[in-house]
Protein backbone atom coordinates (compact mmCIF):
# COMPACT_ATOMS: atom_id res chain seq x y z
CA UNK A 1 0.00 0.00 0.00
CA UNK A 2 0.74 3.79 -1.06
CA UNK A 3 1.00 4.45 2.95
CA UNK A 4 3.70 1.50 3.79
CA UNK A 5 5.64 2.99 1.35
CA UNK A 6 5.50 6.58 2.73
CA UNK A 7 6.23 4.81 6.53
CA UNK A 8 9.16 3.24 4.50
CA UNK A 9 10.04 6.67 3.52
CA UNK A 10 9.70 8.05 7.19
CA UNK A 11 11.45 5.42 9.21
CA UNK A 12 14.34 4.94 6.57
CA UNK A 13 15.34 8.66 7.46
CA UNK A 14 17.21 8.88 4.17
CA UNK A 15 17.09 12.50 3.44
CA UNK A 16 17.33 12.92 -0.51
CA UNK A 17 19.75 15.82 -2.09
CA UNK A 18 18.04 17.65 -4.22
CA UNK A 19 19.15 20.70 -6.29
CA UNK A 20 16.66 23.35 -7.48
CA UNK A 21 17.62 25.97 -9.80
CA UNK A 22 15.31 28.58 -10.82
CA UNK A 23 13.90 32.26 -10.74
CA UNK A 24 14.41 33.71 -6.84
CA UNK A 25 12.58 36.38 -5.64
CA UNK A 26 11.31 37.94 -2.35
CA UNK A 27 7.20 37.81 -1.82
CA UNK A 28 6.30 41.43 -0.15
CA UNK A 29 3.21 41.74 1.95
CA UNK A 30 1.74 44.61 3.16
CA UNK A 31 -1.61 44.41 5.62
CA UNK A 32 -3.87 47.09 6.55
CA UNK A 33 -7.18 48.85 6.65
CA UNK A 34 -8.66 51.17 4.19
CA UNK A 35 -11.38 53.73 5.47
CA UNK A 36 -11.87 56.14 3.37
CA UNK A 37 -10.36 57.34 -0.01
CA UNK A 38 -7.62 59.93 -0.56
CA UNK A 39 -8.34 63.70 -1.38
CA UNK A 40 -5.78 63.76 -3.42
CA UNK A 41 -6.96 60.73 -6.07
CA UNK A 42 -10.17 58.48 -5.94
CA UNK A 43 -8.13 55.80 -4.46
CA UNK A 44 -8.29 54.03 -1.06
CA UNK A 45 -6.13 55.26 1.71
CA UNK A 46 -4.56 52.37 3.67
CA UNK A 47 -3.49 52.08 6.83
CA UNK A 48 -0.52 49.93 7.28
CA UNK A 49 -0.94 47.22 10.11
CA UNK A 50 2.10 44.49 8.94
CA UNK A 51 4.74 43.60 7.07
CA UNK A 52 6.86 40.50 6.21
CA UNK A 53 8.79 39.11 3.76
CA UNK A 54 9.51 35.84 2.50
CA UNK A 55 10.91 33.34 -0.26
CA UNK A 56 8.78 33.56 -3.73
CA UNK A 57 9.07 32.08 -6.91
CA UNK A 58 11.68 28.81 -6.81
CA UNK A 59 12.27 29.81 -3.08
CA UNK A 60 8.80 28.08 -2.41
CA UNK A 61 9.85 24.95 -3.97
CA UNK A 62 12.89 24.83 -1.61
CA UNK A 63 11.07 25.52 1.52
CA UNK A 64 8.29 22.59 -0.14
CA UNK A 65 11.40 20.42 -0.01
CA UNK A 66 12.95 21.66 3.18
CA UNK A 67 9.63 20.86 4.99
CA UNK A 68 9.63 17.76 3.72
CA UNK A 69 12.90 16.58 4.91
CA UNK A 70 15.32 16.96 1.61
CA UNK A 71 18.88 18.29 2.06
CA UNK A 72 18.64 21.35 -0.43
CA UNK A 73 20.74 23.44 -2.63
CA UNK A 74 19.60 25.99 -4.63
CA UNK A 75 20.76 27.76 -7.62
CA UNK A 76 19.31 31.22 -9.18
CA UNK A 77 20.37 35.01 -10.00
CA UNK A 78 19.97 37.49 -7.72
CA UNK A 79 20.97 41.55 -7.27
CA UNK A 80 23.49 43.28 -5.83
CA UNK A 81 20.70 44.71 -3.49
CA UNK A 82 18.62 44.48 -0.20
CA UNK A 83 16.37 42.03 -1.86
CA UNK A 84 18.91 39.50 -2.93
CA UNK A 85 20.43 39.65 0.61
CA UNK A 86 17.15 38.67 2.03
CA UNK A 87 16.80 36.15 -0.18
CA UNK A 88 20.53 34.81 0.59
CA UNK A 89 19.89 35.08 4.80
CA UNK A 90 16.27 33.20 4.34
CA UNK A 91 18.14 30.55 2.47
CA UNK A 92 20.91 30.26 4.81
CA UNK A 93 18.16 30.28 8.07
CA UNK A 94 16.39 27.32 5.99
CA UNK A 95 19.91 25.46 6.12
CA UNK A 96 19.87 25.27 2.59
CA UNK A 97 23.44 25.56 0.45
CA UNK A 98 23.44 28.99 -1.22
CA UNK A 99 26.98 28.46 -3.52
CA UNK A 100 25.19 28.39 -6.44
CA UNK A 101 23.57 31.46 -6.60
CA UNK A 102 24.93 33.81 -8.92
CA UNK A 103 24.98 37.51 -7.37
CA UNK A 104 24.74 39.59 -10.89
CA UNK A 105 25.75 43.24 -10.89
CA UNK A 106 23.38 44.39 -13.89
CA UNK A 107 20.41 42.56 -12.21
CA UNK A 108 17.46 43.99 -9.58
CA UNK A 109 16.15 40.75 -7.25
CA UNK A 110 12.65 39.70 -8.39
CA UNK A 111 10.12 41.66 -5.68
CA UNK A 112 6.42 41.17 -5.36
CA UNK A 113 5.00 43.85 -3.42
CA UNK A 114 1.59 42.58 -2.52
CA UNK A 115 -0.75 45.23 -0.41
CA UNK A 116 -4.01 43.23 1.16
CA UNK A 117 -7.07 44.94 3.05
CA UNK A 118 -9.02 43.04 5.28
CA UNK A 119 -7.55 39.72 3.82
CA UNK A 120 -8.21 41.01 -0.14
CA UNK A 121 -5.43 41.97 -2.38
CA UNK A 122 -5.72 45.43 -2.91
CA UNK A 123 -2.59 45.87 -5.49
CA UNK A 124 0.50 44.52 -6.92
CA UNK A 125 3.85 45.68 -7.97
CA UNK A 126 6.56 44.34 -9.03
CA UNK A 127 10.08 45.01 -9.66
CA UNK A 128 12.27 42.96 -11.43
CA UNK A 129 14.49 42.15 -14.85
CA UNK A 130 14.21 39.52 -17.02
CA UNK A 131 17.25 40.06 -19.24
CA UNK A 132 19.16 36.50 -19.86
CA UNK A 133 22.47 35.89 -18.62
CA UNK A 134 25.47 36.64 -20.40
CA UNK A 135 27.44 34.09 -22.04
CA UNK A 136 30.53 34.71 -19.40
CA UNK A 137 28.04 34.47 -16.62
CA UNK A 138 26.85 31.74 -17.72
CA UNK A 139 29.63 29.51 -18.24
CA UNK A 140 30.71 30.90 -14.90
CA UNK A 141 27.14 29.47 -13.58
CA UNK A 142 27.65 26.50 -15.14
CA UNK A 143 30.90 25.31 -13.88
CA UNK A 144 29.68 25.59 -10.21
CA UNK A 145 26.53 24.00 -11.55
CA UNK A 146 28.21 20.96 -13.12
CA UNK A 147 29.40 20.50 -8.95
CA UNK A 148 26.00 20.68 -7.74
CA UNK A 149 24.32 18.42 -9.89
CA UNK A 150 26.40 15.30 -9.78
CA UNK A 151 26.00 15.64 -5.92
CA UNK A 152 22.12 15.96 -6.49
CA UNK A 153 19.40 12.86 -6.26
CA UNK A 154 17.42 15.29 -8.53
CA UNK A 155 17.68 18.44 -10.18
CA UNK A 156 14.63 20.54 -10.06
CA UNK A 157 13.74 23.28 -12.50
CA UNK A 158 11.27 26.30 -11.27
CA UNK A 159 10.97 28.77 -14.07
CA UNK A 160 8.73 31.34 -13.60
CA UNK A 161 10.02 32.97 -16.88
CA UNK A 162 11.80 35.86 -15.51
CA UNK A 163 14.78 35.47 -17.66
CA UNK A 164 17.69 33.10 -15.69
CA UNK A 165 16.31 30.00 -17.21
CA UNK A 166 17.21 30.79 -21.11
CA UNK A 167 17.05 28.05 -23.66
CA UNK A 168 20.52 27.70 -23.78
CA UNK A 169 21.41 27.75 -19.95
CA UNK A 170 18.24 25.23 -19.94
CA UNK A 171 19.71 22.71 -22.20
CA UNK A 172 23.14 23.53 -21.18
CA UNK A 173 21.55 21.91 -17.46
CA UNK A 174 19.62 19.17 -19.22
CA UNK A 175 22.62 17.84 -20.66
CA UNK A 176 25.03 17.72 -17.96
CA UNK A 177 21.86 15.97 -15.94
CA UNK A 178 21.95 13.42 -18.07
CA UNK A 179 25.66 12.78 -18.29
CA UNK A 180 25.44 11.78 -14.83
CA UNK A 181 22.06 9.91 -15.52
CA UNK A 182 20.32 12.29 -12.61
CA UNK A 183 16.44 12.68 -13.23
CA UNK A 184 15.43 16.58 -14.11
CA UNK A 185 11.83 17.41 -12.89
CA UNK A 186 10.10 20.76 -14.46
CA UNK A 187 7.87 23.51 -13.40
CA UNK A 188 7.71 25.23 -16.95
CA UNK A 189 6.46 28.73 -18.11
CA UNK A 190 5.93 30.12 -21.81
CA UNK A 191 5.38 28.85 -25.06
CA UNK A 192 8.74 27.06 -26.01
CA UNK A 193 9.17 23.64 -24.62
CA UNK A 194 11.61 22.75 -26.68
CA UNK A 195 14.23 24.04 -24.43
CA UNK A 196 12.94 21.13 -21.72
CA UNK A 197 13.75 18.49 -24.41
CA UNK A 198 14.44 15.16 -22.46
CA UNK A 199 13.48 15.55 -19.11
CA UNK A 200 12.30 13.35 -16.97
CA UNK A 201 8.77 15.69 -16.36
CA UNK A 202 7.62 18.27 -17.43
CA UNK A 203 4.40 19.61 -14.91
CA UNK A 204 2.41 22.47 -16.25
CA UNK A 205 -1.03 23.62 -14.93
CA UNK A 206 -3.78 23.38 -17.82
CA UNK A 207 -3.75 27.02 -18.67
CA UNK A 208 0.27 26.62 -19.28
CA UNK A 209 -0.33 23.64 -21.26
CA UNK A 210 -2.20 25.21 -23.23
CA UNK A 211 -0.32 28.03 -24.16
CA UNK A 212 2.78 25.89 -24.84
CA UNK A 213 0.64 23.75 -27.28
CA UNK A 214 -1.05 26.82 -29.01
CA UNK A 215 -4.69 26.35 -28.53
CA UNK A 216 -6.68 28.52 -27.77
CA UNK A 217 -8.60 26.77 -24.21
CA UNK A 218 -8.38 23.09 -22.64
CA UNK A 219 -12.02 22.27 -21.47
CA UNK A 220 -12.29 18.84 -21.98
CA UNK A 221 -10.55 15.33 -21.87
CA UNK A 222 -9.82 15.37 -25.79
CA UNK A 223 -8.59 18.43 -25.73
CA UNK A 224 -6.61 17.13 -22.90
CA UNK A 225 -5.09 14.48 -24.84
CA UNK A 226 -4.64 16.51 -27.90
CA UNK A 227 -1.85 19.00 -26.08
CA UNK A 228 -0.45 16.34 -24.18
CA UNK A 229 0.44 14.42 -27.47
CA UNK A 230 1.97 18.22 -29.17
CA UNK A 231 3.84 18.35 -26.17
CA UNK A 232 5.06 14.73 -25.73
CA UNK A 233 6.21 15.07 -29.42
CA UNK A 234 8.16 18.21 -29.01
CA UNK A 235 10.04 17.37 -25.93
CA UNK A 236 10.47 13.69 -26.20
CA UNK A 237 9.72 14.38 -22.12
CA UNK A 238 9.22 10.82 -20.22
CA UNK A 239 6.11 12.12 -18.23
CA UNK A 240 4.10 14.73 -18.18
CA UNK A 241 2.18 15.76 -15.35
CA UNK A 242 -0.89 18.26 -15.78
CA UNK A 243 -2.04 19.73 -12.99
CA UNK A 244 -5.79 20.45 -13.37
CA UNK A 245 -6.95 22.53 -10.14
CA UNK A 246 -10.17 21.10 -8.63
CA UNK A 247 -9.73 17.89 -10.94
CA UNK A 248 -6.41 16.66 -9.73
CA UNK A 249 -4.13 15.97 -12.41
CA UNK A 250 -3.26 13.66 -15.26
CA UNK A 251 -0.29 11.93 -15.82
CA UNK A 252 1.21 11.18 -19.13
CA UNK A 253 3.72 9.07 -20.88
CA UNK A 254 4.86 5.92 -22.01
CA UNK A 255 2.49 4.02 -19.82
CA UNK A 256 -0.40 6.31 -20.88
CA UNK A 257 -2.56 8.50 -19.10
CA UNK A 258 -3.35 8.27 -15.81
CA UNK A 259 -5.56 10.20 -14.35
CA UNK A 260 -5.48 11.17 -10.28
CA UNK A 261 -8.74 12.67 -8.71
CA UNK A 262 -8.38 15.85 -6.39
CA UNK A 263 -8.24 15.17 -2.80
CA UNK A 264 -9.22 17.83 -0.82
CA UNK A 265 -12.69 18.58 0.47
CA UNK A 266 -12.49 22.21 1.53
CA UNK A 267 -10.41 24.72 -0.78
CA UNK A 268 -9.61 28.06 1.19
CA UNK A 269 -6.25 29.04 -1.07
CA UNK A 270 -4.86 27.71 -4.21
CA UNK A 271 -1.61 29.67 -3.44
CA UNK A 272 1.76 28.02 -3.94
CA UNK A 273 -0.29 24.46 -4.19
CA UNK A 274 1.78 23.96 -7.81
CA UNK A 275 5.10 23.95 -5.67
CA UNK A 276 3.82 21.76 -3.44
CA UNK A 277 2.98 19.25 -5.85
CA UNK A 278 6.49 20.02 -7.70
CA UNK A 279 8.43 19.20 -4.35
CA UNK A 280 6.70 16.73 -3.03
CA UNK A 281 6.87 14.68 -6.59
CA UNK A 282 10.56 15.26 -6.67
CA UNK A 283 11.02 14.44 -2.96
CA UNK A 284 9.35 10.75 -3.49
CA UNK A 285 10.70 10.38 -7.03
CA UNK A 286 14.46 11.17 -5.62
CA UNK A 287 13.35 8.09 -2.91
CA UNK A 288 13.13 5.66 -5.70
CA UNK A 289 9.14 5.90 -5.89
CA UNK A 290 7.35 5.43 -9.41
CA UNK A 291 5.97 8.55 -10.63
CA UNK A 292 2.20 7.37 -10.47
CA UNK A 293 3.14 6.70 -6.33
CA UNK A 294 4.82 9.92 -6.01
CA UNK A 295 1.63 12.08 -8.12
CA UNK A 296 -0.87 10.12 -5.33
CA UNK A 297 1.46 11.18 -2.67
CA UNK A 298 1.67 15.05 -3.77
CA UNK A 299 -1.79 15.32 -4.62
CA UNK A 300 -2.39 14.36 -0.66
CA UNK A 301 0.16 16.96 0.04
CA UNK A 302 -1.40 19.79 -1.99
CA UNK A 303 -4.51 19.03 -0.57
CA UNK A 304 -2.92 19.97 2.48
CA UNK A 305 -2.21 23.26 1.54
CA UNK A 306 -4.87 24.62 0.23
CA UNK A 307 -6.16 24.09 3.55
CA UNK A 308 -4.19 27.14 4.45
CA UNK A 309 -3.75 30.58 3.44
CA UNK A 310 -0.91 31.69 1.55
CA UNK A 311 1.37 29.78 0.27
CA UNK A 312 1.96 26.97 3.25
CA UNK A 313 3.83 23.66 3.52
CA UNK A 314 3.66 20.28 4.69
CA UNK A 315 5.72 17.21 6.39
CA UNK A 316 5.73 13.65 5.97
CA UNK A 317 3.98 13.34 9.10
CA UNK A 318 0.89 15.46 8.03
CA UNK A 319 0.91 13.47 5.08
CA UNK A 320 0.40 9.94 6.50
CA UNK A 321 -2.05 11.91 8.79
CA UNK A 322 -3.93 12.70 5.78
CA UNK A 323 -3.77 9.43 4.37
CA UNK A 324 -4.69 7.62 7.15
CA UNK A 325 -7.67 10.15 7.72
CA UNK A 326 -9.09 9.32 3.96
CA UNK A 327 -8.78 5.69 4.79
CA UNK A 328 -10.41 6.35 8.19
CA UNK A 329 -13.48 7.76 6.18
CA UNK A 330 -13.61 4.86 3.51
CA UNK A 331 -13.89 2.16 6.12
CA UNK A 332 -16.71 4.11 7.18
CA UNK A 333 -18.58 4.43 4.47
CA UNK A 334 -18.01 1.14 3.65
Amino acid sequence: MLIDKIRNVRYAGKQPAILVIGDLMIDHYLHGKANRLSPEAPVPVVNLKSEYFTLGGAGNVVQNLVSLGAVVAVSGAIGDDIAGAQVISILNNEGVSTDGILTDKDRTTTVKTRILVDGHQLARLDKECTHNLDIVAENNLMEQLSRLIESADVVVLSDYNKGFLSSTLTRRIITVAKSFDKKVIIDPKGNNYTKYSNAFIIKPNRSELAVAAKLENIETTEALQVAANIILEQTEVENLIVTLSEEGMMIFGKQGATALPVKATEVYDVTGAGDTVLATVSYFVALGLNVVDACEIANHAAAIVIRQIGSATTTIDEIIIEIENEMHKLQAVN
